[in-house]
Parts: C-alpha cells; structure tokens; sequence
C-alpha cells in the first residue's frame, strides 16, 4: 500500500510550507495552544487559491471537549456549507456524549450535510471510553477515516491500540496515526502499521510553522 502524508497546518504559511515540502495532504486548522479550531473563512478561501494538494478542513468552534451546545452545532453547519462552496477536499470533526462515546445523531448528520465530501473523525477518538465500540459506530456513521494516536500521547506510545483497531477496522475505515509523528520514527509506524495515510504537525521547534526539511524527510520515509 502506497503511504501518504498529511500536514496538520495551524496557519496559512504552514500549509504553503507543506506543499512545497511534497505533503499529500493538508489539514488546516487553527490555534496550536488548544489542539485546533475551525480556521476562518477568509484564510480557507486563500489557502484554497493556493493549496493544489488536498485540502481538509477542521470544523471545531469553541476548542473543547467535543461536546457542543446547539449554537455551537449550528455554527458547524453553517462552517461545513461555507468549506463546501470554497471547493475543499474534505472535512475533520468528532463529537461525543459527556458519557465518552459516540453521538452517533450529530455526528450523522454532519457527514450526510457534507457529502460527497470524505470526512475525517479527530482526535476525539482518543477520548472515548471504548475506543473498538467507537470504532464501529464512527464507521456507522459514515466517516472515511480516524486521526488518533491510539489514545496516548503520542502515536509511537499508542502503537498497540493502533495495530489493533486497523485490524478491527479491516479496510472498513482507514486509520491515520497522529500525535507527535516525526522522522526520527515514521518508519517504525510505517513498519508496523497497514494504513495509508500519516498525520504530523511537522513543527520541530518552539513555533506554530511547520518545518520543510522535516515534511520532506517524512516524505522520503514514506516512499
């Protein structure tokens, strides 16, 4: 299976960086502080002038736990019909119960209003309380892939959990590895994991840019 690389970009310059650097994909968010927020219209309709590789985009208005109040349900669909008519290539969210599992009404709803578009389910994956039950009912609801880092903090520690829900996945869904993924150890992920696509932040110093040299010696590890 040809391995493929997506760049979480918290800003505009990083997601050009990550295109000069050969990423297959760009995620664009914004706000590292708080893991990522939807970005504003403004910089996804620029960033889509200017980004020729995949476009995702995230939709997470308010930065918290997953759970969101109606206003904030309204505003993620108003944000998924906005992306749609800019022309992105996909859409990235999650939402949960206070219980720590799937709301598989919400979240339904989200993918059916963003269809045909793919949709990614976050990093609340590594939330839940029973991450092979939310497995199955992330798929139920349509989405096409999993961002997690096998619920610890970083993918590498999380690698058991991975192996096993690609496993249990089975083609079903694809499962992305992300949460502190960089070159010193992708090929180790690589190794161990049948999955096609890769998520880093490609950040390597105390910044919110992503580094080139490090999106293209991640890109070289995939190949």
């Amino acid at each position: 299976m040809k391995q493929k690389l997506e760049i979480a970009c918290f800003n505009l310059e990083s997601a050009l960086i990550a295109q000069e650097g050969g990423a297959d994909r760009v995620e664009l968010c914004k706000d590292i502080s708080i893991g990522g927020i939807t970005p504003d219209e403004s910089v996804v309709k620029e960033a889509r002038e200017k980004i020729k590789i995949a476009l995702v985009v995230m939709i997470n208005p308010e930065g918290k736990e997953y759970i969101y109040s109606d206003m904030d349900f309204g505003k993620m669909k108003k944000s998924i019909v906005d992306f749609k008519a800019m022309g992105v290539d996909g859409l990235v969210f999650g939402i949960l119960n206070k219980e720590g599992t799937i709301n598989k009404e919400q979240n339904k709803e989200l993918v059916q209003l963003a269809f045909p578009l793919p949709c990614t389910f976050h990093r609340a994956f590594d939330k839940v309380k029973n991450p092979l039950d939310a497995l199955e009912d992330i798929i139920n609801c349509g989405f096409k892939t999993i961002l997690t880092s096998g619920q610890k903090q970083t993918a590498i520690a999380g690698i058991d959990l991975l192996i096993d829900l690609v496993s249990k996945a089975n083609g079903r869904i694809a499962i992305m590895p992300g949460g502190g993924v960089r070159s010193t150890h992708i090929s180790v992920l690589k190794e161990k994991l049948d999955t096609s696509f890769f998520h880093s932040s490609a950040i390597t110093a105390s910044t919110e840019f992503a580094d080139v040299e490090e999106v293209k010696s991640l890109k070289a590890k995939l190949s």
